[in-house]
């Protein structure tokens, strides 16, 4: 399997490389942090004027057409800077509405792909439940479908338009389209690990659009794209802590040596190098078998999800560890690539629950041949 990106993903990666480095420096990004919705607007406002936010979605629907292998590209150019922009949730969105929604949901399109417009998913549940099995219910009412529910951390709904809600229904698991300023619709907001304004949603009879069928498959093409868009992320999360410990130890000294001179240093990073380059190469085997609609993809979104689950998370661990006493300050920029990673190798089940489902996808499908 070739991963060479061609001319236009290479383009679309440099391009947010030179925004995201002049946009989210590391002073932009703590003062962002500060702010109440915890979202650079100005930075948001450069990346869609630069094309990129709808740079997955079709020429037709007002994007690039460069599908997910632009969304990956892009989610890990971010991540490499931890850059507070809502990208992910809104890019899965968007796909999402553009493959599932009807004429009305559709002609949202353009204003999504513009990022005039932004919605987020809520896929999550508090306690046991899982992504793939929701305790949010929906039912007919009249033409349409109501919600009761609660949703868990919702990524960054301040500013949202709307919100792609999961829900079991009598037939089913179906993906739901709710306006933000639905009734029945409340918001408690919370602090997330990676300084995101998140929220937990509370829905109590509240009307809502139905995406596709009540057949699961918007559901589980909704965690897939998901996973997938994370899993991006964290390989660029880890890159940049990577970059970040070899500059750090390039300089420190200690006993008229560099750190990065010792061995027991060296084996560490080159631990951090292994781990991300398996990251790379399962994220960009998902990211083709799931755009070319491969049998495998379902297989390979679960191995690139375990690999940048546990992946990532080791490779923050190990590097903030390297950085000493000084990798534990807040306000130091390796801690921010230590929170997403942190955060990322638990969203959407983490990587004990994409190895459970791996393994069970594996069973299904030996049972099967």
């Amino acid at each position: 399997m070739d991963f060479n990106r061609d001319e236009d993903v290479q383009a679309v990666a440099g391009l947010a490389r030179e925004i995201l480095t002049d946009r989210a420096t590391v002073d932009l990004v703590r003062a962002t942090e500060t702010t109440e919705s915890r979202t650079d607007d100005n930075l948001w406002k450069s990346l869609a004027d630069a094309g990129l936010v709808g740079v997955a979605l079709s020429e037709e629907s007002g994007g690039s057409d460069l599908g997910l292998h632009g969304l990956a590209a892009l989610l890990e150019e971010q991540g490499r800077t931890v850059a507070p922009a809502p990208l992910w949730s809104a890019m899965v969105a968007a796909l999402l509405v553009e493959q599932f929604g009807d004429d009305a949901a559709r002609a949202q399109l353009p204003s999504l792909a513009e990022g005039s417009t932004r919605l987020t998913v809520a896929l999550e549940e508090f306690g046991a439940a899982e992504p793939a099995d929701p305790r949010t219910t929906a039912r007919r009412a009249g033409e349409g479908w109501v919600l009761t529910g609660e949703k868990a951390i919702v990524p960054t709904p301040a500013g949202a338009a709307g919100v792609l809600v999961s829900a079991r229904t009598e037939d089913g698991l179906g993906l739901f389209l709710v306006d933000a300023e639905a009734e029945g619709i409340a918001w408690e907001y919370t602090h997330t690990t990676t300084h995101d304004r998140a929220g937990n949603l509370t829905l109590t009879d509240t009307p809502a659009t139905l995406l596709g069928d009540t057949d699961g498959v918007a559901v589980r093409r909704a965690i897939t794209l998901g996973s997938l868009a994370l899993a991006a992320i964290q390989v660029g999360v880890a890159e940049g802590a990577l970059t970040l410990a070899a500059d750090y130890l390039r300089e420190r000294e200690q006993f008229g040596r560099p750190l990065g001179t010792f061995q027991a240093v060296q084996h560490q990073l080159a631990d951090c190098w292994i781990d991300i380059d398996a990251m790379r190469v399962t994220l960009w085997e998902a990211v083709t078998a799931l755009n070319n609609n491969e049998d495998s993809a379902d297989r390979a979104v679960l191995v690139a999800k375990w690999w940048c689950d546990q992946g990532g998370l080791d490779v923050v661990h190990r590097v903030q560890h390297l950085h000493g006493g000084i990798g534990v300050d807040v306000d130091y920029p390796v801690h921010r690539n230590f929170l997403w990673g942190k955060q990322i190798s638990g969203t959407l089940g983490g990587a004990a629950a994409a190895l459970a489902d791996l393994g069970d996808l594996l069973a299904e499908q030996d049972v099967a041949s």
